[in-house]
């Protein structure tokens, strides 16, 4: 009986210390001190002058049935595309952004108190195109002439870059180094020393409304072409970096 006694013990204990090492360990790793890190925000700026136009235009044509309105429309949209075309804009840089049949209807004031059915008195075609405008040397000209054959809605031109990877590296590496400063500042503020890259994180990458501007008919002179100021694109880059303190 006293063996029995004896046997159960020494394996309760066994049992025991196995259950304990591990919580053990896991109690030193947690004591052990964590490495002292600084993360800091860089932010990039770079800028470079557009290469590309994207404009919107539309047609805008009013007649008392729907298919005069389309009929008109057609042929003002095709003597601009004509002449797109001919301005040496090619097929892949024109696109439809929109096309809209609309009645048109007057609201009569109220009779007897009553209120007026309303009238239709014809119909509204809008047909959008969006164009590309790789050589802005020929955007204002372009413009004029898709005004005299037509166009007489929209007019809104955001200046672009076809590509802008260089800039974009520019503003990346003006980011890391940004942050790498604002980091040395801190840690010599602190009386530390900075020590190895632990993590990089890069944040958005973005470029700020460019300058655009609205041709409409009536503000459009009829003997040169629209004046167009192209500006410059500041494309911006921002990075977030974790770096180790030396101890």
């Amino acid at each position: 009986m006293l063996r029995t006694k004896t046997r159960d013990f020494v394996l309760a204990a066994l049992v025991s210390a196995t259950f304990f090492m591990p919580a053990a360990a896991a109690f030193a790793e947690d004591a052990k001190p964590r490495e002292a890190v600084i993360t800091v925000t860089g932010e990039g700026h770079a800028a470079i002058a557009p290469d590309m136009a994207v404009v919107t235009l539309a047609v805008v044509q009013q007649a008392k049935t729907a298919q005069e309105a389309l009929d008109q429309n057609n042929k003002a949209m095709g003597a601009v595309l004509a002449t797109l075309k001919d301005g040496g804009i090619a097929e892949r840089d024109l696109q439809t952004s929109g096309f809209s049949v609309q009645p048109q209807y007057t609201y009569p004031n109220e009779k007897d108190g009553h209120t007026q059915p309303p009238v239709l008195t014809g119909y509204q075609v809008t047909n959008g195109l969006t164009v590309r405008v790789r050589d802005l040397s020929k955007l204002g000209g372009l413009l004029d002439q898709a005004i005299k054959l037509g166009i007489n809605q929209g007019g809104d031109i955001q200046f672009t870059n076809d590509k802008p990877n260089a800039v974009l590296e520019e503003a990346r590496k003006k980011a890391v180094a940004d942050a790498a400063a604002k980091a040395k500042t801190l840690t010599d503020a602190a009386g530390v020393k900075l020590g190895r890259v632990i993590a990089i994180h890069e944040g958005g990458i973005a470029a700020p409304p460019q300058p655009y501007m609205r041709a409409m008919a009536a503000a459009a002179p009829m003997d040169k072409a629209v004046a167009v100021a192209t500006g410059e694109n500041e494309y911006n880059a921002s990075v977030s970096i974790t770096y180790a303190i030396q101890q």
